[in-house]
C-alpha cells in the first residue's frame, strides 16, 4: 500500500504520532433548534450565481457587488466588475433579483453579491457556470447560492470538483435540485444542499427529506418574488425554495461563523419542522421529542 503525502493531501501518518495532530477546537454552544433565534445574518457573505440582480430593488436591498462572466478578445471567459449599476439594471431576466429578494427577506442584515451567469431568457453555457462558481468559491464567500443546473454529463467532473472544494474551504452551497425528473448536476452533490418545494401554505416552513438525494424543502409554490422594473410577481419553482434554506445558512453562520458545511447540513436537519430530537441513540424514524436548546 502506498503511504505519503501529494498535493496538499494527507493518507497516511508515516512517522507521526497522534500527539502531531493535536487541535485545539472552540467549544461551541448548542445551537437553538429554532430558526428563530437565530441571527439576521449580519457579517456573512452571501453569493447568488445567476442571472444578475437589479440594483435599486427595493426588496433587494443593497447589492455589496455585482460581477458577471465575461470573454477575453481571445474568448477565454472570466469573472469582471460590472462596475456601478444604475437603479434598474443588472439582472438579465428576473430570476437572479428574485433569488437575491428572498435571501434578504431570511438573512435581512447578511452582505449580498451577484455574479451573472446567465443572460436574458435564463440562457448560458455550462461553461460560464463553471467560471462564476469558480470564482464564488476562490472568494470565500459563506454562502453561494446556485437556483441553476446543468444536465450535460461533461460538466460534472469539474463541478463535483468545485463543491468538494467549497465543502473543504468552508464555503456553503445551496443548490436547487430540478424542477423536472432528469439528471442534473450539482444538486446531485453530497457536499452541497439540495433543496427542493413542498406545496404547504406557510412561508417559514422548511423539512427535512428522509429520503434523498433532495435534501430540504422549502417554501417554493405561489411565492410572491422581487421581479425586474422593481416589482413582483408570483411564481414557483425550485429555484425560489433554495434561496429560502441560503438565507437560513447565513442566519447559522451569524450566529455561530466558524460552522462548516457539514455543521450547517446537520443544524438545519435538526431545525426542520418534521424532525424530532430524541434520546441518545434513537433512531431516524423513531419518535422522538424536539429538544430545548
Amino acid at each position: 500500500m502506498t503511504t505519503g503525502t501529494a498535493g496538499g493531501l494527507t493518507w497516511s501518518l508515516r512517522d507521526r504520532t497522534p500527539e502531531d495532530l493535536t487541535l485545539l477546537a472552540d467549544t461551541v454552544p448548542a445551537l437553538p433548534t429554532d430558526p428563530s433565534a437565530w441571527s439576521d445574518g449580519a457579517g456573512v457573505r452571501v453569493c447568488v450565481v445567476d442571472t444578475g440582480v437589479e440594483c435599486g430593488h427595493s426588496i433587494v436591498g443593497p447589492v455589496q457587488g455585482s460581477y458577471e462572466v465575461a470573454p477575453d478578445p481571445d474568448g477565454t471567459l472570466k469573472v469582471v466588475d460590472s462596475g456601478p449599476l444604475p437603479d434598474g439594471t443588472g439582472d438579465a431576466c428576473g430570476h437572479g433579483t428574485a433569488c437575491a429578494g428572498i435571501v434578504r427577506r431570511v438573512a435581512p442584515d447578511c452582505d449580498l453579491y451577484s455574479v451573472r451567469v446567465l443572460g436574458e431568457g435564463f440562457t448560458g453555457s455550462g461553461d460560464a457556470l463553471l467560471t462564476g462558481l469558480r470564482w464564488a468559491v476562490d472568494q470565500g464567500f459563506g454562502v453561494v447560492n446556485l437556483s441553476l443546473s446543468t444536465t450535460r454529463p461533461k460538466f460534472l467532473e469539474t463541478l463535483r470538483s468545485l463543491a468538494d472544494q467549497a465543502f473543504f474551504n468552508g464555503t456553503t452551497l445551496v443548490a436547487s435540485a430540478h424542477n423536472t425528473p432528469v439528471e442534473s448536476f450539482p444538486w446531485r452533490f453530497s457536499s452541497v444542499i439540495s433543496v427542493g418545494t413542498h406545496r404547504e401554505d406557510d412561508s417559514g416552513l422548511f423539512l427535512y427529506n428522509p429520503a434523498p438525494p433532495v435534501e430540504f424543502f422549502a417554501p417554493g409554490q405561489n411565492v410572491q418574488v422581487a421581479w425586474t422594473g422593481g416589482g413582483t410577481i408570483r411564481t414557483t419553482g425550485n429555484s425560489f425554495a433554495t434561496p429560502f434554506i441560503s438565507g437560513l445558512c447565513a442566519r447559522l453562520l451569524g450566529s455561530r461563523p466558524k460552522l462548516t458545511p457539514f455543521q450547517i447540513k446537520h443544524a438545519l436537519y435538526l431545525a426542520a419542522a418534521n424532525v424530532r430530537v430524541g434520546e441518545p441513540g434513537t433512531r431516524i424514524g423513531e419518535p422522538g421529542t424536539r429538544g430545548a436548546s
